[in-house]
């Protein structure tokens, strides 16, 4: 096949996925929309008989107490399978990106979001400038932080450092560790899915979307990330993008 030929073909498998996106987006919408409504009749009708049986026994208050926060919870999700959708509409700018400013914005964030906590913070000052959509990278670098700043809350003090290497076929790669509570070795594939814990929810709050937002992001960018872990001794996000052209030699080159 020709060059020539090959271009109604590409133009073709470009209009498929372009009407399988769109019918994708408009079925996770329609679903999101039709289930709202009842999820809203089920936390409503419940305060009301919380409200109305004031001298209920305990364990049936327990109980209503219970499907209102599964109403909450459902309605949460819904609202995350939403966000995650929209990211397939999200027009990728891909600039010259100062990882270090926006790391540095980051963390100032987190020291007064956990003003309370001890947080030990190692950040080097040449991290490097990378090809990336801005927003997006500043929404990853949060979710990874923020991850790290969760997980360490029982380490006193906690520590979270970054740090970076150059990659083979000018890519960079930034490297996130914690010592926090860590993951049994083999589960790292399944932060990657919706929904999917590690931990129970009575320890640590969210709803599991976030590393998978995380991952549709870096790959519209280019990108990838990555985890390892060791139980109760912390774990390490990698994230690999394009070294932006102005970089300089930077450190030795790592395997990937």
């Amino acid at each position: 096949m020709t060059s020539t030929d090959a271009l109604p073909a590409l133009a073709r498998l470009q209009r498929e996925r372009d009407a399988a996106r769109a019918e994708l987006q408009e079925f996770t919408a329609s679903v999101s929309h039709d289930l709202r409504a009842p999820l809203r009749h089920i936390n409503a009708f419940a305060q009301i008989i919380e409200e109305d049986l004031l001298d209920m026994p305990a364990e049936i208050a327990a109980h209503l107490a219970t499907i209102r926060q599964s109403a909450q919870l459902l309605t949460q999700q819904l609202d995350g399978l939403t966000a995650l959708s929209r990211l397939a509409q999200h027009t990728v700018h891909l600039t010259a990106v100062d990882s270090a400013a926006l790391v540095r914005s980051v963390v100032d964030e987190l020291r007064l979001q956990h003003r309370d906590r001890e947080l030990q913070w190692q950040i080097p000052a040449d991290l490097p400038t990378v090809t990336a959509d801005a927003d997006w990278l500043r929404q990853v670098l949060r979710q990874v932080l923020d991850n790290a700043c969760k997980f360490t809350r029982s380490r006193h003090p906690a520590q979270i450092s970054l740090t970076w290497a150059a990659l083979a076929d000018r890519r960079v790669c930034l490297m996130a560790q914690d010592n926090g509570v860590g993951f049994r070795t083999g589960q790292a594939s399944q932060l990657f899915k919706a929904f999917v814990r590690l931990h129970p929810a009575r320890e640590f709050d969210g709803l599991g979307l976030g590393l998978v937002q995380c991952r549709k992001m870096l790959a519209r960018m280019g990108g990838d990330i990555s985890i390892t872990a060791t139980p109760d001794a912390g774990c390490q996000v990698r994230i690999s993008l394009a070294a932006d052209g102005q970089n300089g030699q930077g450190p030795a080159p790592v395997s990937g």
